[in-house]
């Protein structure tokens, strides 16, 4: 399992968001964002393989960005966000599972065990 997972659940049916593109990108010492993978969510909505098993991040500050407006669009819904951006920081090299519960006009994310 990648050291950096998520999930996402829609809210409004009370089901997982299979299908959902999601980027991962560090933030650089020259304040830029570097994209370090890219996933698809799976039919249980969740990214699980992100990263390469055994690979490690450095600690930094780390985002993740999810592509809503695809998923919207495949579901016949409109949504007030077109993509959901999710900063965090990793301070070590322990599990870091970031969540998010979308509907078409609120989102919320925590973390994750």
């Amino acid at each position: 399992m990648s050291q950096i997972t998520t999930h996402i659940l829609d809210t409004t049916l009370g089901k997982p968001a299979a299908g959902v593109t999601i980027a991962l990108a560090a933030h650089t010492e020259s304040g830029d964002w570097q994209e370090l993978a890219r996933g698809i969510t799976d039919a249980d909505g969740r990214l699980k393989d992100l990263l390469p098993p055994d690979t490690l991040v450095r600690v930094g500050v780390y985002r993740l960005t999810f592509f809503t407006k695809e998923y919207a669009e495949r579901m016949g819904t409109r949504t007030f966000y077109p993509l959901v951006e999710i900063c965090f920081e990793v301070t070590s090299s322990e599990h870091y599972h970031v969540p998010l519960l979308l509907n078409p006009f609120g989102y919320a994310t925590y973390r994750g065990s």
